[in-house]
């Protein structure tokens, strides 16, 4: 139970990859809240809120900051604490949004390492300034992210490979399975020159005891992705589908109009 003459203090922590440095960071966050509040005589833990391997620009899959937020929503918290603007969101309209929805609960947000709580006269005006800040350091990595997978592509380099019978990845780049190889030759023989269709060919593998890359038994569709891969005539296209933008990361098919930012 909270004591009554307590403020009930939370802090959420974030990294955006799940790599063991990252990780690590996760922790030493979290061990630097509790321990921080702890020592506050007038204030109550709640709970250390936290997502990892979570991008900031969005809120959507955010679970512990979702958590957190219907916590805020129920009254179980007073004073939110985070490390920074960039923790929080990197989403200028959402940062805004969300503080703006707790202050209309009476719950201010600190943001330690910028200086600013939500408190403040001038509280907001700083927020947006670093949320901006923020959100264009964020445009800015994902500019350099999708420079760098383009040069390479240029290079031969392969994205969004998954289990395609016949090739595996040797160094970023494809490389044949002779043994597999085969199959894919007997598949568009079969469809070539024997004039057979996917159902057919499909069976025709599975009685001669053949397996996909994965291992199951063929299957219609799976022979029509094949006989339609443009990897088995030797060209690689890559950049198929992509995002509409860095902040909504909406995937969409590419069709060389509205795509912004580089997806596989």
């Amino acid at each position: 139970m909270y004591k009554e003459n307590k403020k009930r203090v939370a802090a959420y922590a974030r990294v955006s990859t799940d790599d063991e440095d990252q990780l690590h960071s996760l922790s030493a966050q979290r061990a630097f809240f509790s321990e921080y509040i702890s020592k506050q005589e007038d204030w109550e833990l709640v709970e250390v809120y936290y997502d990892e391997g979570i991008t900031g620009t969005s809120t959507k899959k955010r679970d512990g900051f979702n958590k957190m937020i219907a916590d805020c929503e129920k009254g179980k918290i007073d004073t939110i604490l985070t490390k920074e603007v960039s923790r929080f969101a990197r989403n200028t309209v959402d940062t805004l949004s969300f503080t703006r929805h707790l202050k209309e609960l009476k719950i201010n947000v600190i943001f330690m390492n910028d200086g600013i709580d939500t408190n403040d006269k001038d509280g907001e005006l700083r927020l947006t300034i670093m949320a901006s800040i923020a959100q264009e350091e964020s445009r800015k990595t994902s500019e350099r992210v999708k420079w760098g997978m383009r040069r390479q592509m240029e290079q031969g380099f392969v994205y969004g490979y998954s289990h395609l019978l016949g090739y595996r990845i040797t160094d970023d780049k494809l490389e044949i399975i002779p043994e597999e190889a085969e199959i894919v030759r007997k598949i568009f023989h079969k469809y070539v020159f024997e004039g057979k269709g996917s159902s057919t060919i499909s069976n025709e593998l599975n009685a001669e005891g053949y397996t996909s890359a994965r291992g199951a038994i063929f299957r219609q569709d799976s022979v029509v992705r094949i006989l339609k891969n443009e990897k088995y005539c030797g060209d690689l296209v890559q950049w198929k589908r992509c995002l509409t933008d860095f902040l909504s990361k909406k995937v969409i098919w590419n069709d060389g109009a509205d795509c912004q930012f580089l997806c596989h």
